[in-house]
C-alpha cells in the first residue's frame, strides 16, 4: 500500500509502498477514506533529533476516516464496509481516566507505549490504517468522511476546551478565539451553537479573519499592537470571560493575559512554547489558565452529533497522497484556508 511517511529528521515527508497490515486479535484493517494535515505533524518535524521521539519511519496522519476492510479475531460488532472516524488519543483502556473514555489523558499510555496513530504509531496518511482496538472507531453513517475527518481533532480539541469554560459564558459573556486557522474556525462555530456569549476572533491573516466571520464570529480584530485596544473597545473596556489561544507562542499567551477579566479562564490550546504567569500580582482574581490536550471518546461522539445536526461543518482543502508534501508546505506558509485532508 502507499503510505506518507516522515523518515528523515528535518526533510519533507515522502510517498512510499509498504506492506498492507493484517489485524491481529482485537485490530480493525480500516481503509481510510480521508484522513487530516494538522499543526501538530508540522511540530513533531520540526524538532531537532536529540528531541525527537515519535520514531521512523513514522507514517503520518491523527485524523483518519475510512471504511472497515477486515477484523482481527475477537472482534465483534462491526460491519464490513462500514463508515467510521478513529479516535485518536489511543490510552490502555483500563486506567480510571480511560474508564471514563478520556483516553486523552491516560495515566499508563506512555510507560506502556502506546501512542496515538501518526504520532508514534502509523497513521491514517495511506491506503489503510490498523486500529489497535474496535473501541477507537466512531460511527460516521452518512457523513462525508472527507467533510468530516477533521472533526476527530480540529472538532474535538476545541470541544473539549470550551466544553469546560460553558458554565463561564453566560449571556452578556465575552469570548476571545486567537488563531481561526484549522481549529480557531471550528472553536468560533462550536461556541456559536453552544454558549451565549459575544464571539471576538484575532488573527494576523485578512483571509482567516474573513473566515472567522464567516462561521459565525461577531467580531474579527487584526493581532497587532493595537489588537487589545479594539478588542477592549468592543467590550466597553470590560475584560473577557473566556480566551481560547488556538497559537500558543508568547505575544498569544501575553494577549490572552491582558484580556482575561476576574474570574476568566485562560486556555491555552496552540502547541507553540508560550507561556502564562499565574500569581497574586500577574492574573485578576480568580482568573486561571489551562492547557488542554484533545478530547475523551464521548467528546468526538457529541462533536458527530453538532456536525450531523448541521450546527458546525469543517471549511477543507483536499490534496492527494501524492500532493501531500504540498499540503505540509502550504501549512507551514499558512495558506490553507481551514482544515488540509489527504484524500487517498
Amino acid at each position: 500500500m502507499r503510505a506518507l511517511q516522515y523518515r528523515t529528521i528535518g526533510a519533507a515527508p515522502e510517498l512510499v509502498d509498504i506492506p498492507t497490515p493484517t489485524p491481529g486479535p482485537g485490530q480493525v484493517l480500516v481503509k481510510v477514506t480521508a484522513a487530516g494535515v494538522c499543526h501538530s505533524d508540522e511540530f513533531l518535524m520540526s524538532l531537532p533529533e536529540d528531541q525527537y521521539t515519535y520514531g521512523l519511519p513514522l507514517t503520518l496522519g491523527h485524523e483518519g476516516a475510512g471504511t472497515i476492510e477486515a477484523v482481527g479475531p475477537g472482534v465483534t460488532g462491526l460491519t464490513i464496509g462500514e463508515s467510521v472516524l478513529v479516535y485518536g488519543p489511543w490510552g490502555c483502556g483500563r486506567c480510571y481516566p480511560c474508564s471514563k473514555g478520556e483516553e486523552n489523558y491516560c495515566e499508563k499510555a506512555a510507560a506502556l507505549g502506546i501512542r496515538p496513530p501518526g504520532l508514534g504509531a502509523p497513521g491514517a496518511m495511506a491506503d489503510y490504517l490498523l486500529v489497535d482496538d474496535a473501541r477507537h472507531l466512531v460511527p460516521l453513517g452518512d457523513l462525508d468522511p472527507v467533510a468530516s475527518v477533521s472533526l476527530t481533532d480540529a472538532g474535538l480539541t476545541p470541544y473539549h476546551a470550551i466544553k469546560k469554560s460553558l458554565p463561564k459564558l453566560v449571556p452578556g459573556s465575552v469570548a476571545v478565539v486567537i488563531g481561526a486557522g484549522g481549529l480557531g474556525h471550528v472553536a468560533i462555530q462550536i461556541l456559536r451553537a453552544m454558549a451565549p456569549c459575544t464571539v471576538i476572533a484575532v488573527d494576523t491573516s485578512e483571509e482567516k479573519l474573513e473566515l472567522a466571520r464567516a462561521v459565525g464570529a461577531h467580531h474579527a480584530v487584526t493581532s497587532d499592537q493595537r489588537a487589545e485596544e479594539q478588542i477592549l473597545g468592543l467590550t466597553g473596556g470590560r475584560k473577557v470571560d473566556v480566551v481560547f489561544d488556538f497559537v500558543g507562542i508568547d505575544p498569544t499567551t501575553e494577549l490572552a493575559s491582558r484580556l482575561v477579566g476576574v474570574g476568566g479562564d485562560i486556555v491555552i490550546v496552540g502547541v507553540g512554547p508560550g507561556t502564562v504567569e499565574v500569581g497574586f500580582f500577574s492574573t485578576p482574581w480568580e482568573a486561571s489558565a489551562r492547557a488542554p490536550y484533545w478530547g475523551s471518546r464521548s467528546e468526538l461522539m457529541e462533536v458527530v452529533e453538532l456536525a450531523r445536526a448541521g450546527r458546525i461543518s469543517v471549511e477543507v482543502e483536499t490534496f492527494s497522497l501524492d500532493e501531500g508534501p504540498e499540503a505540509y508546505e502550504r501549512l507551514k506558509a499558512g495558506t490553507v484556508r481551514g482544515r488540509a485532508v489527504i484524500v487517498p
